[in-house]
């Protein structure tokens, strides 16, 4: 196939396709789906090899946002039937990231709902990070609190943080039809913040909401253009309680689609396969894994994912490794722009926003139902409740709200 030889020499350059190139890998049929996957997974492995980079994210701070996200459980005025709890002190919230350390997390995604962080917030951050610091060596840690304000950014980096995460999450185009309490460029304004007090820059997308292969395309373009070093592709899960609710539009196909699209457009930038992989891509997981070269480990920040070692699992079963704490994730033309940009402050590009979850590609996911344990009769049910639900319907049964971990007393999934 011409065009995947031509998206496959591109990306061992690192040269941007086309947009016409971007729009016909999501156009391609299912029978040419293992062609685009081989095609990306090429890609993948010139700059990744086989490993696979491990993310926890600890909730902070869960619920009772001001901003309307459409997609949010955490949004003003969900009705979604989530935990929520105000912040978590440092040593809560290090022992939280403990456990996705033990688990293999080589980064650790620190996330509070909210608009923004007042320079309170900041503070009560920095001390939390520099806990996780303390007892876990080697760990990454970012930050993700809304839209910074000037001067933010810089604490949080003398704190110790190394990244920051703010998602474009769709088109500029579509944005104002998603959200209206902020806007596109607040969220460009904070990653350039970010980017500018020399912290690691990580946005991305949240597909799934209704939007066209256009608005698909510009938004991985405007990250492109952005230069983030890493970028989540979370797909929704539309919530009970939300406007978004009954947004079934994605398919285990079309997600792969996307995630190809992704690599080709940003072939040396870590793409991280983020909140909804369980729920969409479900038995076809292991499969994106030759497109991403990152994942989130265990639960997300108001739904339960896979178990932590069914993770792993998936990993070591489909023939790639753990990245480990020593080893270096980036390129190295790449890593060492950032080195540069961390010592010397911004590097001349543009940044893009971070998201690891907050106002949220990452939590995605809830039901009402509490979670049940592998095996028991409320699973028996559930299994049985999707085979006999008809295309189309809410699927509900196939998430589950997060009642463990980071807020409760009960031992988190890692």
């Amino acid at each position: 196939m011409d065009l995947l030889n031509t998206l496959v020499d591109k990306g061992l350059r690192r040269e941007l396709p086309t947009r016409e190139e971007a729009l016909a890998v999501l156009a391609t049929s299912d029978d040419e789906l293992l062609d685009v996957v081989a095609a990306a997974g090429k890609v993948r492995r010139q700059w990744f090899g086989r490993r696979v980079k491990l993310n926890y994210l600890v909730n902070l701070k869960s619920g009772l946002c001001p901003e309307d996200c459409s997609y949010c459980s955490q949004r003003l005025g969900s009705k979604a039937d989530i935990l929520k709890y105000t912040w978590l002190k440092p040593d809560e919230a290090s022992k939280a990231a403990a456990a996705g350390v033990a688990g293999g997390a080589k980064r650790v995604c620190l996330v509070a709902s909210g608009r923004g962080p007042t320079d309170r917030d900041v503070e009560r951050v920095g001390k939390t990070i520099e806990a996780i610091k303390e007892q876990n060596e080697g760990v990454e840690v970012c930050a993700c609190l809304g839209l910074l304000t000037d001067g933010q950014a810089e604490r949080l980096k003398d704190a110790g943080a190394d990244a920051y995460n703010h998602n474009l999450n769709t088109s500029e185009a579509t944005y104002g039809q998603i959200t209206q309490t902020h806007t596109y460029a607040d969220r460009v304004d904070t990653v350039q913040k970010a980017h500018a007090a020399g912290l690691s820059a990580c946005s991305g997308l949240i597909a799934g909401m209704g939007e066209t292969d256009e608005d698909l395309v510009d938004v991985v373009y405007s990250l492109r253009e952005l230069d983030p070093d890493s970028v989540p592709v979370n797909f929704l899960i539309p919530f009970e309680g939300t406007p978004l609710a009954k947004e079934w539009n994605l398919t285990p196909q079309r997600c792969l689609r996307i995630l190809a699209m992704v690599r080709f457009v940003c072939p040396d930038i870590e793409v991280r396969l983020a909140g909804g992989r369980e729920v969409h891509l479900r038995s076809m997981q292991p499969l994106a894994l030759n497109v991403v070269n990152s994942i989130f480990l265990g639960d997300y920040l108001t739904s339960e994912g896979q178990a932590g070692q069914a993770d792993l699992d998936m990993i070591a079963d489909a023939g790639f490794e753990v990245e480990g704490a020593g080893t270096q994730t980036l390129p190295a033309h790449r890593a060492d722009a950032a080195a540069a940009a961390a010592a010397h402050g911004p590097c001349g590009s543009a940044a893009a926003e971070a998201g690891c979850g907050s106002a949220c590609g990452g939590c995605s996911g809830h039901a009402h139902e509490p979670a049940a344990e592998a095996g028991d009769t409320a699973g028996a049910e559930a299994e049985a409740v999707r085979a006999q639900a008809p295309a189309g319907e809410l699927r509900s049964d196939l998430v589950t709200v997060r009642r463990r971990g980071a807020g409760t007393d009960l031992a988190p999934n890692a």
